[in-house]
């Protein structure tokens, strides 16, 4: 994204333009809001990063300037005196996120990343309102592939078995109202699974309304699902809507729920019983007609055990569960696709890629792909732009891919066998194949659990024996 940063200490702007442009995006620093603006009048950025206080203006006060001047780009305050009232004033002046100084900046990417999704979208939204009817863009932009009644549902991509499946269930779940919990690794496509959904049901003319538990504030989480109203606390000079409101008709998608303050959780459980909710210092309790749809990176039974997740509100929301596969267990679809991101790469940046080598193509299956589709997708982009043209090789990968998946072929490579110590016991063995069957998954107790057609619940109960942990990331 071109994002511009208004921040007046220099040592600031310098580490904030670094880390920026180390993610790929394009910064340029700003030291005061008359710099800004004219920046603003040279070229539109995609994202205002802005400190409160500076030396000719306030942060909160920018926004509106900016709102007034046409400028409708996300902005992100930040400020070293944070306190909850700024922070709500902020979001209801159109702020989409809050920060406090010093920086989480594991936060801010996360913020970034989310933002980064509406921005893309937006853009795509205007292309199309612009191309004529014969190229219009489909609805669902972030992928394309050749023959979507095949290969594809909405903005999904895929022909292995496990995405088959994902269909097949998605087709019988999405015209109902059912609640869903959507489970996966980061970037399996949980947000994707829920706009599928919403697409294809019987609300898709209403509002789809989406929200971050892990990007949002803690102090401000309240707020965003309930709205507040006029007079409430200092600064509320108006009343806002909150999620529930707006998306009242619709769907409501709340991501990484087991991030959701813990406190919170028993209001939001009585809205999903009672369908009612009242707003931040409101007198009356409003009614609302949303679908919920709910998702996770962390096992929810896990969560759960941990204090992070109601398990009454838990076995509200699952009425259904999808579970999204981890890429590395759907190899197949990696070169569909790689080639659907390349065609998508091309639009957007205006190269010319023609397709991608055999041996590029080998690389790729054959990589883990720990941060899944989003991984492949980012991998894909960064190829495209250094190739501009012709097919993409092997040359425009880092050269760490290269040796981490080594040269042999995939087809004449073989698993080293399994050599069990003499005398071993049938427990021991056992023992030795539950291990090296996790060591050959990362760790995935699903993944084992599949390839030594076991339960899931069995490889816990055996590491429990072994006194080993079961809990950790990614363990499930």
């Amino acid at each position: 994204m071109k994002i511009v940063v208004l921040e007046d200490e220099l040592a600031i702007g310098e580490v904030l333009e670094m880390r920026l442009r180390a993610l790929g995006h394009t910064p340029r620093v700003a030291p005061d809001c008359v710099t800004a603006l004219d920046m603003l009048r040279q070229e539109a950025p995609d994202l205002i990063l802005s400190d409160v206080c500076l030396p000719d203006g306030n942060g909160v006060e920018l926004i509106e300037k900016l709102r007034h001047a046409g400028k409708d780009c996300p902005i992100i305050l930040m400020t070293a005196f944070g306190t909850i009232d700024v922070a709500v004033e902020a979001m209801k002046r159109g702020a989409s996120d809050f920060l406090t100084k010093p920086l989480d900046y594991k936060r801010l990417y996360a913020t970034l990343e989310k933002l980064e999704k509406q921005v893309e979208f937006a853009r795509e939204s205007k292309e199309r309102q612009t191309a004529a009817p014969e190229e219009a863009v489909p609805a669902t932009p972030d992928v394309e592939v050749d023959d979507a009644s095949e290969h594809s549902l909405g903005a999904l991509v895929g022909k292995s078995p496990a995405m088959k499946a994902l269909y097949a269930e998605l087709r019988k779940l999405a015209p109902t109202d059912t609640s869903i919990f959507i489970c996966g690794e980061s970037g399996t496509g949980k947000e994707v699974v829920a706009r599928t959904i919403h697409a294809m049901s019987k609300r898709q003319k209403a509002p789809l309304v989406a929200l971050n538990m892990a990007a949002l504030p803690e102090g401000v989480i309240e707020a965003e699902l309930f709205g507040h109203a006029r007079g409430s606390f200092t600064g509320a000079v108006a009343a806002r809507p909150g999620a529930f409101e707006m998306a009242h008709g619709g769907t409501l998608f709340l991501d990484e729920l087991a991030e959701m303050p813990i406190a919170l959780q028993p209001k939001l459980l009585r809205v999903l019983e009672g369908g009612t909710f009242r707003p931040i210092g409101a007198r009356t309790e409003m009614c609302v007609d949303v679908r919920i749809l709910a998702a996770t990176n962390r096992d929810p039974l896990q969560a759960i055990a941990d204090g992070r997740l109601r398990e009454d509100l838990y076995y509200r929301l699952n009425v259904f569960t999808l579970t999204l596969p981890p890429l590395r267990e759907r190899r197949e679809d990696i070169p569909l696709l790689t080639r659907a991101f390349v065609r998508q790469f091309n639009q957007k940046h205006g190269t010319s890629v023609t397709g991608v080598s055999a041996s590029a193509l080998d690389v790729l299956s054959r990589h883990t792909w720990p941060g899944n589709v989003r991984e492949l997708r980012n991998f894909v982009e960064r190829a495209v732009i250094l190739a501009r043209e012709g097919e993409l090789s092997r040359s425009h990968f880092p050269e760490g891919i290269a040796r981490e998946v080594g040269d042999e072929s995939s087809e004449t490579r073989t698993p080293a066998p399994l050599v069990l110590p003499p005398d071993v016991t049938a427990a021991e063995a056992e023992r030795i194949l539950i291990m090296e069957t996790l060591r050959q998954t990362g760790q995935n107790k699903a993944a084992a659990a599949r390839k030594l057609g076991m339960d899931v619940k069995t490889i816990r109960n055996k590491l429990k024996q072994y006194g080993l942990s079961t809990s950790g990331e990614g363990a499930d």
